[in-house]
């Protein structure tokens, strides 16, 4: 294979703190191994429209501790089509950008792997997102960052909770994963989380009532989901209608959880995972996301890491059952 002088750099779907970090990475890694780095704004969309220039050492100055992405980001409905990624790459072509970093989740990598088997275009992927919820790595870029910031506001409710003798439910993200909920639950000491994974067929809110609420508490914390269905709003409803004796109320903790300096963890990993693409393209490595497992980068092929079904760990929920007695 023809050694790669120019990368392109893109950061798609849902920002992420610590995407920054790579950006930072990348740049300076594919400069410190004598290639070039063009830039792509707006994602996808941003390499149809040639929304592109040159990156040197000196663009990524004193970008590590910013959240969001300086790249911007967007969701290209246009790239999900033949058409579209035929107009990418040949903005790539018109820029002899040789291969693609992507920073972003599992569509921002679905859309790699695809758009690389169509052109035989090499593509690293770094997994950019605070759901956590892409397989072949232990941890995402963001997640930890977002972890804390669910805490802290949990943190802060439960004060207002205790002093009205409340049943809070807190909203966070993670749509289709219940990371977020779970692990910010056992950290801010919650009573309960529902989360999407709990396969059990029982009623999440009939098990919180009774077994979350004690006479010897005065409040009650439950983290819930996001869910079109059966978010916070649900939940806190039912509790009004069939549990009427409870003072019931709801914070949504939405797009706060995005922002945010990144946590000394997610600038770390950011920074790892970006030499380590880098070093993947030099090895000839393509179509592969950067993963750590058990603090060791790791190669994971597209196919895999897109994969829907990461698995939350019972003994999580173990825990956390455990601890809110």
């Amino acid at each position: 294979m023809a050694r790669i002088k120019t990368i392109g750099i893109l950061t798609s779907g849902g920002d992420a703190p610590g995407m920054n970090a790579a950006i930072r990475a990348v740049t300076r890694s594919a400069i410190a191994n004598d290639m070039r780095v063009v830039a792509v704004y707006r994602g996808y969309e941003g390499l149809i429209n040639g929304e592109v220039r040159e990156f040197h050492t000196e663009d990524v100055s004193g970008i590590i501790g910013r959240g969001g992405t300086i790249l911007k980001t967007a969701r290209s409905k246009e790239f999900q089509t033949a058409e579209g990624r035929k107009k990418a790459y040949k903005v790539m072509k018109k820029h002899a950008i040789d291969a693609l970093i992507v920073i972003g989740g599992n569509g921002s990598l679905t859309g790699a792997r695809l758009f690389a088997e169509e052109y035989d275009v090499p593509c690293i992927g770094l997994p950019g997102t605070i759901d956590n919820d892409l397989s072949g790595t232990d941890l995402t870029i963001g997640y930890d960052t977002t972890l804390n910031t669910i805490m802290e506001c949990v943190d802060k409710i439960r004060d207002t909770a205790n002093s009205h003798e409340r049943i809070f439910f807190v909203e966070v993200m993670g749509r289709d994963a219940g990371f977020l909920a779970q692990n910010s639950a056992i950290a801010a000491g919650a009573e309960a989380a529902i989360i999407p994974e709990d396969s059990t067929g029982a009623d999440q809110l009939e098990k919180f009532i009774g077994r979350g609420i004690r006479k010897s508490k005065s409040s009650s914390i439950v983290v819930v989901s996001e869910s079109p269905k059966c978010g916070a709003m649900y939940y806190a409803e039912r509790v009004r209608k069939e549990y009427p004796e409870y003072d019931v109320r709801v914070s949504i903790l939405g797009h706060l959880q995005r922002g945010g300096s990144p946590s000394a963890n997610d600038r770390i990993l950011a920074s790892r995972m970006g030499l380590a693409a880098i070093r993947a393209l030099i090895d000839g490595q393509r179509n592969v996301m950067i993963g750590i497992r058990n603090d060791e980068m790791v190669y994971v092929p597209f196919s895999q890491a897109v994969k829907s079904d990461k698995p939350l760990k019972q003994d999580l929920i173990d825990v956390l059952n455990t601890l809110s007695i």
